[in-house]
């Protein structure tokens, strides 16, 4: 294997200049929210000193993308999703220019702050989906998964950069300047879905309200293959996700040394960037399913690993292959929501991704944070981890699609495959 052929696949970027535009001004935008995200907790804690107003953030943010989510989806699958996305982006920087006004004058309270969160909140769960068609639609289908890898390595990149951006700017600037800045960069983003054709659903349009909605839990429920996909991520993130215990791991096992606790979520973050930037033979195997559920029990048998690891170094070594498998099996579980989902439908199931992707995680932090409650933080790591790997076992042997295999029509039972409720 060459190192031009491993390193990630640029393609995208050179044949479509209208999704390199939309590349940039969505890092730009992402770049902007991790740095919004530590000027809230900041400001939240400065003025709370509270453990429970800064856990009430990360509700703020969640509970309006899981409420709105679905609901939203089925909108963008009646309409011409970059309108839609045009608005949800004005109304995104809306929200951060009313956070950017009171973080200046000051005097507003923690409850108020909160609802402006939720409030960008809910637009973003507008915005979303309308922008998960933008991938299949620019790009032919053999790309389809480099522009998803292009999108995750310059998103990683900025969950690494947002934060130590967001602190120093806190500290030179202060509070306003960093929300601010986030409002400006949506901007950019606006700027690079304006030139857009109109992306009006290809296929039937969505039914309006609850109906549209089910109709897109009917297709998630038939279709084996983007079902497998959703529960093999719900199985790494609700049974194995390790965040909320890294403190007791590190007190347990490494002597509760600050350095050691803040280079384990780096760690994470450094295996997937590096394994997203060489990414190209993966993206160009062609075979998504398999892919993600090796990435999804790799994630699984390291994180067990890591919670048996008494050395800090191959433990921080663990968390990288960690971070690297759950990488790869993100990308792969996005490209085969975009590319076996019919058109008409991916403003629906990319809301659904989008729940169990941000849903997950916060589900298995508070998993871990109780079985380690009545254990300790190794064995909630460890019985997760292998509770993960066991479950993406399950899905694999009973999901034959998701490896490659012939046995269904296109993912779809074949005793729905002649049902009008399943597209």
């Amino acid at each position: 294997m060459t190192l031009a052929r491993a390193l990630i696949d640029v393609r995208p970027l050179r044949s479509s200049p209208v999704f390199r535009r939309l590349l940039i001004g969505r890092t730009v935008s992402v770049l902007g929210g991790f740095m919004t995200m530590v000027t809230v907790m900041y400001q939240v804690w400065e003025m709370t000193h509270s453990a429970i107003w800064s856990g009430a953030v990360g509700l703020a943010q969640v509970v309006p993308m899981v409420g709105v989510g679905l609901l939203a989806g089925a909108w963008v699958d009646r309409g011409d999703r970059r309108r839609i996305y045009l608005v949800a982006t004005v109304g995104q920087a809306v929200c951060a220019l009313l956070l950017a006004a009171q973080g200046f004058t000051g005097g507003v309270p923690v409850a108020g702050i909160l609802a402006l969160v939720a409030a960008g909140s809910c637009f973003g769960a507008v915005g979303g989906p309308a922008a998960g068609v933008f991938v299949p639609r620019l790009l032919p289908k053999e790309q389809v998964a480099a522009g998803l890898a292009l999108n995750q390595v310059t998103g990683q990149a900025m969950m690494l950069l947002g934060p130590a951006l967001g602190g120093l700017f806190l500290g030179w600037f202060g509070i306003g300047v960093c929300y601010l800045l986030d409002a400006l960069s949506f901007g950019l983003a606006f700027y690079g879905a304006f030139g857009l054709p109109a992306l009006p659903p290809e296929g039937e349009p969505s039914r309006a309200g609850l109906h549209g909605v089910l109709d897109g839990l009917r297709f998630l429920a038939g279709h084996r293959v983007v079902r497998g996909a959703l529960v093999t991520d719900l199985a790494a993130t609700v049974l194995a996700m390790p965040v909320s215990l890294f403190p007791l791991i590190n007190a347990e096992r490494f002597g509760g040394n600050p350095r050691t606790l803040g280079l384990f979520v780096s760690a994470l973050a450094v295996g997937g960037v590096t394994a997203t930037a060489l990414s190209g033979s993966v993206t160009r195997l062609g075979r998504p399913g398999l892919v993600m559920l090796c990435g999804s029990a790799t994630w699984g048998v390291a994180l067990a690993l890591f919670g048996l690891m008494a050395d800090p170094w191959a433990g921080l070594g663990l968390l990288v292959v960690a971070g690297a498998a759950d990488s790869m099996a993100v990308v792969s579980r996005t490209t085969i929501v975009q590319t076996r989902t019919p058109d008409a439908l991916l403003g629906r199931v990319t809301a659904a991704e989008q729940i169990v992707g941000q849903g997950g995680p916060h589900l298995g932090n508070v998993r871990g944070g109780l079985i380690a409650g009545w254990s300790s933080g190794a064995t909630a790591l460890v019985t997760g981890g292998l509770l993960c790997v066991l479950a993406v076992a399950y899905v694999g042997t009973s999901t034959p699609e998701l490896r490659g295999g012939a046995d269904a029509v296109d993912g779809v039972d074949r005793a729905d495959a002649a049902s009008p409720d399943v597209p």
